[in-house]
């Protein structure tokens, strides 16, 4: 049985994902998920599993567990309504070349 996100520290989950419709052009996928333990949080891993399509763009908000969450995301620069960017604690985001980047705070 191959890992997956189950497997991760952090205490991962999901509350909403977007994925555009637009299979001819870049494919966006934007994650909002919370997390229970940040000190142990493998949110690099996390994102890593979350899907990816050549030449698009993969982007997981992370927020506190307990917290207000966005259960409601959009493609663009701005995925979620600004009133939950200051309980956003990390931006994980994979581009379209394949580049990975963890972001604490990303808001602040």
């Amino acid at each position: 049985m191959q890992p997956g996100v189950n497997d991760l520290k952090g205490g991962f989950k999901e509350i909403a994902h977007y994925r555009n419709e637009n299979n001819t052009g870049p494919i966006q996928h934007v994650f909002s998920v919370t997390v229970k333990d940040t000190s142990t949080a493998e949110m690099e891993l996390y994102g890593n599993f979350m899907p990816h399509h050549k030449g698009g763009n993969t982007k997981v908000y992370f927020f506190l567990d307990g917290t207000e969450v966005p259960d409601k995301l959009y493609a663009g620069k701005v995925n979620f309504d600004p009133q939950y960017n200051r309980n956003c604690i990390a931006l994980y985001e994979k581009t379209a070349m394949g580049n990975t980047s963890v972001k604490k705070n990303p808001f602040n």
